[in-house]
């Protein structure tokens, strides 16, 4: 809500303004604001509302338009539905090997031990999830999990998550901002004040006074030609957390979906959930051989079907717990799919078939994949009930971002947190399928408790958003529009799109690696004279120029850490160091804003040290638990 006596609201929001508005600066005050309306944005708001703070939440687009929404498999829990020996024990050790050890073992810990109970938690408010003939809410198999364990509702489970947290924010009374695009955060000393931010249609300036602000941004996709992300996704939470003091951590982690539609080109990147291969779809090359049997790493064949015969039968008897390869972690998926194609086997497209139709019946199909059938029908003129789907890895998720306090998701900076796909450490090197909607929904509620918390142990003696922050803001944001001469942010846009796909994408080498950092550095001198025409209303010009700044200090962040690590790990793998290296293993890669503000430096931090009572889940199979909520 605006200050004690205003009655003027925004003319597209409905949302009161403060005094100072008719002066072009509007202003509001809250406890919590949270950046990001996402699974993680949405569930943190609501937590630091019911700890009985002011909260607000602040989206670049509009309310329910979030990539939580393309998480469409299901929502990784171990609530045993399916098999009752699943625990959280399983799930923890499920969630680092996938991260190949890379994890912060206590994220992995409290995201296994909680989740269960969150999903539950949706369930009470309102979200219907499939159902087992019993009667318990289906879980289904996804790549690098034992046991079947995603709870979903259909191929649609990421839209069913957000509109119920949605709807319960909005029951709740939290006040929303949509398409308000926050530039930069306020600081009082060291701790943040605040936030500061623009209308995207009209163009006004507007100030978030808040002790705690809650980064729920998502990812970088943006930053390459074929991606899954939508235009939002440009960095924003990474670079705002940065100049702000934070760091980030697992930077070079990039993970390639394996499955993007590749035909026709209006929809290249655009996801295909791994639902199709859970479901019993596999991969063929152009010769029609199911090429996958030839990937299997050596680390996964105990649990992994390793003959036609043999993953056949998995699909009719799943008792037996062997696992499709088609099942494998993503990362090992999307370098076979891309091996493929680099040996001539690919598509005419230039994919791979992805074939669910000869697995099983149209029937099926339409009931557990309505959107896969959907897409493919209405944008690709595909029928999967009956032919193959050409498919190939698009650029989807970042494991790197924000690094946090397990516990709370403090940034490092007094009153900033980050969670979502913009903060690091829980998934590792690499992210296993159904992790993220349950990482959300865990450490939204997390975050949003403990910036409630900190809010009010202040007080009264809250941070001050100095006015002479607010004009530097401001002038910053204008830059764009005093250039006379300069160039267009759509070409730098392009050409940064193409040199990451190009030199920093599933494959990479040092020689490569090198360019790209020489190509950003070149980028971002011409940022520096981007020019905007017209006025602050509706200017789309102007909204990526502020956006880039973004996405050239994310990808330079990216580019320097993957040059760094010399080993292949996860969603990194560099060709002239294709083993994994155990001295790696070790360490994260730590990523903060250079002294000069124009960069960033890099430097090694030794990994938290796991508990014995948890090491010994990777010496052997845990055995089932007697009691699936111990350590809750």
């Amino acid at each position: 809500m605006s200050e004690a006596g205003s009655t003027q609201r925004h003319p597209m929001t409905g949302n009161e303004m403060s005094p100072e508005a008719a002066g072009g600066m509007e202003r509001h005050s809250f406890d919590v604001v949270v950046i990001g309306a996402g699974g993680s944005g949405l569930r943190a708001a609501i937590a630091a509302h019911e700890a009985g703070a002011k909260v607000a939440i602040v989206c670049k687009s509009l309310l329910g338009k979030a990539h939580t929404v393309m998480a469409e498999g299901g929502i990784a829990a171990s609530m045993g539905n399916v098999y009752p020996e699943d625990n959280w024990e399983v799930h923890f050790r499920d969630t680092m090997r996938g991260g190949k050890m890379l994890n912060n073992w206590r994220m992995a810990q409290l995201h296994a031990q909680e989740a269960p109970e969150r999903v539950l938690e949706l369930e009470d408010w309102g979200a219907l999830f499939d159902r087992t003939e019993d009667g318990l809410i289906s879980q289904r198999d996804f790549g690098g999990h034992k046991y079947a364990r995603l709870a979903h509702v259909g191929d649609r489970t990421g839209l069913e998550m957000i509109r119920t947290l949605q709807q319960r924010a909005v029951a709740l009374g939290i006040e929303v901002f949509m398409e308000c695009t926050v530039t930069e955060l306020l600081k009082d000393g060291e701790a943040v004040s605040g936030a500061f931010g623009y209308w995207r249609e009209t163009g006004r300036f507007v100030v978030f006074e808040a002790p705690s602000v809650v980064l729920a941004t998502g990812g970088i996709g943006k930053s390459f030609k074929v991606t899954s992300n939508s235009w939002e996704y440009t960095g924003d939470g990474h670079a705002l957390a940065l100049r702000a003091g934070a760091a980030l951590i697992n930077m070079e982690f990039v993970q390639f979906h394996p499955t993007g539609m590749v035909w026709p080109p209006s929809v290249k990147g655009l996801l295909v959930t791994e639902s199709v291969r859970g479901d019993g779809g596999i991969l063929k090359n152009s010769e029609g051989k199911r090429f996958m049997f030839d990937y299997i790493p050596e680390f996964f064949k105990a649990e992994t079907a390793d003959t036609v015969e043999e993953a056949d039968r998995w699909y009719d008897d799943k008792k037996n717990n062997r696992r499709p390869p088609e099942l494998l972690p993503r990362d090992e998926v999307a370098r076979a799919i891309n091996s493929e194609i680099k040996a001539g086997r690919g598509t005419p497209h230039g994919g791979v078939y992805l074939d669910i139709a000869s697995r099983r019946s149209p029937e099926f199909i339409r009931r557990r994949l309505p959107s896969m059938y959907h897409q493919f029908k209405e944008l690709a003129d595909v029928d999967i009930t009956a032919e193959p789907m050409e498919i190939g890895p698009t650029c989807h998720y970042v494991m790197g971002g924000v690094e946090v306090d397990p516990d709370t998701e403090l940034a490092g900076v007094p009153g900033l947190y980050a969670v979502g796909e913009c903060s690091g450490g829980m998934h590792g090197s690499n992210r296993l399928g159904g992790n993220s909607l349950s990482d959300l929904l865990v450490f939204g509620r997390r975050a949003g408790e403990a910036a409630a918390a900190y809010a009010d142990t202040l007080g009264a003696q809250r941070p001050r958003i100095a006015e002479s922050s607010v004009a530097e803001a401001q002038s910053s944001a204008l830059a764009p529009f005093a250039v006379e001469g300069g160039e267009n942010p759509y070409t730098i846009q392009s050409d940064l799109q193409q040199s990451m796909n190009d030199l920093v994408g599933i494959i990479r080498t040092a020689a490569e690696l090198e360019q790209s950092l020489q190509a950003i550095a070149a980028l971002k001198e011409r940022a520096t004279t981007m020019v905007v025409e017209g006025h602050r209303q509706y200017n789309p010009g102007w909204h990526l120029a502020l956006d880039l700044r973004n996405m050239l200090l994310v990808s330079e962040a990216i580019a320097k850490a993957a040059l760094a690590r010399e080993e292949s790990r996860g969603g990194h793998t560099r060709d002239d160091f294709p083993a994994t290296d155990p001295t790696w293993g070790t360490k994260n890669l730590v990523v903060t804003l250079s002294a000069d503000g124009a960069g960033v430096d890099l430097h090694e931090k030794p990994l938290p040290v796991m508990p014995d009572e948890l090491k010994k889940y990777f010496d052997a199979p845990p055995a089932a638990s007697a009691d699936k909520e111990a350590g809750k």
